[in-house]
């Protein structure tokens, strides 16, 4: 163990009569960048609670800098130099960005007296050296960015001397220039000897940014193995136990008529001027970086933002949009980005949040809800999506990440629309998920559904998309067509000045 910084040996951990790790064994050795990678259950995440002590094991043991470590609650895995960053935000958005970062130092004062200036600067210094000084320490959290809002929880960890950095999808919701500076950051930080654990979805990243990645399984080891030996296809194939020929499923296009047509759309400052049309079969793109405007593009044809300017058309017809009602009679219907915010209910049955757009499909002319009508509607779409559910009566919160991604889509083809908006469609969602995702996009296309597809992943965008337009600074700069699809092109319109 001598090489190693960490070692996780023979981990089991048990919820109820589920095993949720199975003799688990996880070796990260001292300054390299370890990716852990696995479909939502596999027990990524249930691993990394017990380093931080968040969870007990019920067997093994773990070895940090060759002494054995007994994290019996998460400030035991902080005293011992582990820090986690996880995929849900820990921040309070009523304080500022400064108290957030050092909220575990506030009180060390003998005197209990803070030093607000130094406090102000000490902030400072992290956030330029994760090259995010735009963010002022100053700043109430409830005031910044969601990417910047994952900036804060990355400097709170490195304002304890951490020897262990853990990063649950850090880039979910940062762009390709801010992951880039986030991956020069981790490889400067291994450089000095920090090991960090990487999690992420995204399999461009781990083999951009780790020297090894270990694999697991339903709870189990799969394998251990230098991110140079293998190939992405080879560590999907691991992760979902068989073989992938692509992540993106091939489809034959079928492109028809324009059905959608925004002209001259403005908002504000944030939309100026964007017109851009959707054909049926067809997979139309908005790229850009994080805060370019693709979402609140989509936000103004909705009507959730106000607009200066712009006329909507639907089969070449003008049509008035003032609200998601309005688009939705219309026959729009947007996947939103939050789905735990705002595409499900998490805490209502899986029917009901089916059939919540659309009532009157499995209601008598009164307004009852027939139980039996509802029953098959559900069941109708879990088959139609192949949503893995227990029972329609089960709360939403229930299913996998990818599973209620699912159920997100069937409330927009109860709706019966036509036009359907996916905003990160395969965010926080395993790759074996993405591809069913993808497969879902591909059969509506080809049954004439026009989709706009919003996507921070250029591969995504690439993959998926038959047209792109890229979006900088809320205006289009570039539209390209499916030969034109390459990464250099999406860089290029996206950072133009």
């Amino acid at each position: 163990m001598e090489q190693h910084r960490l070692s996780m040996t023979n981990i089991t951990k048990r919820f109820g009569g589920v095993t949720a790790l199975g003799d688990v064994s996880l070796h990260v050795k001292r300054g390299e960048i370890h990716a852990l990678v696995g479909e939502n259950g596999a027990g990524k995440s249930t691993l990394m609670k017990i380093l931080a002590g968040a969870h007990l094991p019920d067997a093994g043991q773990i070895f940090i800098d060759d002494e054995q470590a007994h994290m019996r609650n998460p400030k035991d895995g902080i005293d011992r130099g582990v820090s986690v960053i996880y995929q849900e935000f820990a921040l309070m958005p009523e304080v500022t960005v400064a108290e957030n970062v050092f909220i575990d130092k506030l009180n060390e004062s003998k005197r209990k007296l803070i030093s607000w200036k130094k406090l102000y600067v000490d902030t400072q210094e992290i956030l330029d050296r994760l090259g995010f000084g735009v963010v002022s320490p100053r700043s109430k959290v409830k005031d910044i960015s969601i990417a910047h809002c994952q900036i804060v929880e990355i400097c709170k960890a490195l304002s304890r001397n951490c020897k262990i950095l853990v990063l649950d999808e850090p880039t979910a919701m940062l762009s390709t220039f801010e992951t880039q500076q986030l991956f020069e950051l981790l490889k400067k930080l291994r450089d000095e000897g920090v090991s960090v654990i990487y999690i992420s979805h995204r399999m461009n990243e781990v083999f951009s940014i780790s020297d090894r990645i270990s694999v697991l399984r339903d709870g189990h080891n799969v394998s251990t193995v230098n991110t140079g030996d293998v190939t992405e296809s080879e560590v999907v194939s691991m992760m979902i136990g068989r073989d992938l020929a692509s992540y993106f499923p091939e489809r034959e296009r079928r492109i028809g008529d324009v059905v959608f047509e925004v002209r001259n759309l403005s908002s504000g400052k944030v939309v100026n001027d964007v017109s851009f049309n959707v054909r049926a079969g067809e997979v139309f793109g908005l790229s850009g970086l994080v805060g370019a405007g693709r979402t609140e593009t989509l936000m103004a044809i909705l009507g959730e933002l106000k607009r200066d300017s712009g006329k909507i058309y639907i089969d070449g017809k003008e049509t008035k949009i003032r609200s998601t009602i309005d688009a939705r009679k219309a026959g729009v219907s947007l996947l939103p980005e939050d789905r735990k915010a705002q595409g499900v209910f998490l805490d209502l049955p899986i029917l009901h949040n089916m059939t919540v757009t659309c009532l009157n499909k499995v209601s008598a002319k009164a307004g009852i809800i027939k139980a039996r009508r509802e029953r098959k509607f559900g069941s109708d779409l879990v088959e139609k999506l192949q949503i893995k559910i227990g029972a329609l009566t089960n709360p939403c919160s229930s299913l996998s990440g990818g599973n209620q991604q699912k159920v997100s889509i069937s409330k927009m083809l109860g709706a019966d629309s036509k036009i359907l908006f996916f905003d990160e469609p395969t965010r926080g969602v395993d790759v074996g998920a993405k591809i069913e995702i993808y497969k879902i996009i591909n059969e509506l296309v080809a049954e004439g559904y026009g989709v706009v597809m919003v996507s921070s992943e250029m591969p995504e965008i690439i993959g998926m998309c038959d047209r792109v337009a890229v979006i900088r600074n809320g205006r289009i700069t570039g539209e390209l067509g499916k030969d034109e699809l390459t990464e250099q092109n999406l860089i290029k319109y996206s950072m133009e000045v």
